[in-house]
C-alpha cells in the first residue's frame, strides 16, 4: 500500500472517529449539566410594593446636620405613590408643612433588572433635582447610598427604608463626612397607611 494510500485511510478514519463521538450519547451528568437551567437570582422588582397607596406622614429634621446640632424640627403631610411601567418604577408625591418649614415634592424610584437594585431621585417643587441614591433590599431593609455635596462639602448619604409592613413603615436619611465610618441621620420620617 502506497504512502498515499495509507494516509488517505488515516484521514478517513480520524474523521469517521471524530464523526462518530459526535454523535455518541454524552455521560448523563454532563448532559444535565449542560441542560439544566440557570439558578434564578432573586428579582427585586417588588421591593418597593409596600409604598403604593396613600400615607400620612410625619416627619423629623434635624436643624443643622454636620454640625453637631442636636435640634429637631417636625412635620406632618401627606406622601401619595402610585406604579409606573409595569411595576418597575414608581412616583411619590409628597407634601408637608411644620416648625421645619415646608416640603413638596417627588421622588422616582426605578428598578435595574439587571443589577437587581434601584434608584431614588427626589425632585423638589422648584425643580431641584437630587442626586440619585442606589442600592437594594436585604432581610427586609432598603439602603440606598450616594456620594452628593452638602453645604459645599462632598459627604456620603444614605437612605434607608425599615420596619415595613401593610400598614406603616420608617424612611431615614443620614450623612457622613467620614468616608462612612460614622453616619448621622437627619430626617426620620413615620409613614401609616391612610388608604390602600
Amino acid at each position: 500500500m502506497s504512502t498515499a494510500t495509507r494516509l488517505m485511510w488515516s484521514v478517513i478514519a480520524s474523521t469517521a472517529m471524530t464523526m462518530a463521538s459526535a454523535f455518541t450519547a454524552p455521560d448523563p451528568g454532563v448532559a444535565h449539566a449542560a441542560t439544566a437551567p440557570a439558578s434564578a437570582e432573586p428579582d427585586g422588582i417588588h421591593d418597593f410594593d409596600f409604598a403604593l397607596g396613600t400615607w400620612r406622614t410625619h416627619i423629623r429634621s434635624l436643624d443643622k446636620p454636620l454640625t453637631g446640632s442636636h435640634s429637631w424640627s417636625s412635620m406632618e403631610g401627606t406622601k401619595v405613590s402610585r406604579q409606573l411601567w409595569s411595576g418597575r418604577a414608581q412616583w411619590e408625591e409628597i407634601e408637608a408643612a411644620g416648625s421645619a418649614g415646608r416640603i413638596e415634592g417627588g421622588t422616582l424610584v426605578a428598578y435595574n433588572p439587571k443589577a437587581h437594585q434601584w434608584s431614588q431621585t427626589f425632585v423638589s417643587s422648584d425643580g431641584v433635582i437630587g442626586t440619585p441614591l442606589v442600592g437594594e433590599f436585604k432581610n427586609g431593609v432598603g439602603k440606598f447610598v450616594a456620594i452628593e455635596s452638602f453645604d459645599g462639602r462632598t459627604v456620603l448619604a444614605r437612605a434607608t427604608w425599615s420596619e415595613i409592613n401593610r400598614a406603616s413603615y420608617k424612611y431615614e436619611a443620614a450623612f457622613s463626612d467620614d468616608g462612612g465610618r460614622t453616619w448621622e441621620t437627619h430626617f426620620v420620617a413615620h409613614l401609616e397607611r391612610k388608604y390602600p
